[in-house]
């Protein structure tokens, strides 16, 4: 939900007119919107290579989720785990737009422990990918722009941890 939403929806359960609080934290919430969109753009637009460029780090630094018994070991279990990396980008702009991390909690957290331990996904595993995905973000972002995307991805690799 949106800062203007939570203090319209906050003021009207109390029957009053937003604060003078309130309607700074949403002019501050409009005055970033352009740096929001463009990141949220500059992620989107460069899914493809964010994703290839995370699962490759991923790959190096941890060979043996691809080897034989590893959690991405075949062409399906790889494909899953690139997905999966594709979703969480997606997520996090999501938050981006929003200005708020309730929907990588509404739309991508809840549960998602109790589902990678129910798959035998070891969790661990999918915070390195989260934190490789991370970087080969961060990357194509300038130094404001990272400061501002990187708390969402930081966001989800807290829950995770």
């Amino acid at each position: 939900m949106t800062v203007i939403s939570q203090v319209i929806l906050q003021a009207d359960d109390e029957l009053r007119y937003p604060s003078s609080g309130e309607l700074k934290s949403i002019k501050e919430f409009l005055q970033t919107g352009e740096q929001r969109t463009r990141i949220a753009a500059t992620l989107s637009e460069n899914e493809k290579k964010i994703v290839t460029e995370a699962t490759k780090k991923l790959w190096q630094k941890r060979p043996d989720f691809i080897s034989p018994g590893g959690n991405a070991y075949g062409e399906k279990q790889r494909s899953l785990c690139i997905r999966d990396f594709g979703w969480y980008l997606r997520l996090i702009t999501y938050g981006i737009l929003a200005g708020d991390k309730e929907p990588i909690e509404k739309i991508g957290l809840i549960g998602v422990r109790e589902m990678y331990n129910s798959l035998g996904v070891p969790v661990p595993g999918m915070v390195e990918a989260i934190i490789s995905l991370k970087q080969a973000s961060l990357d194509l972002l300038n130094s404001d722009d990272a400061l501002q995307a990187e708390p969402y991805f930081d966001y989800i690799i807290q829950a995770m941890s």
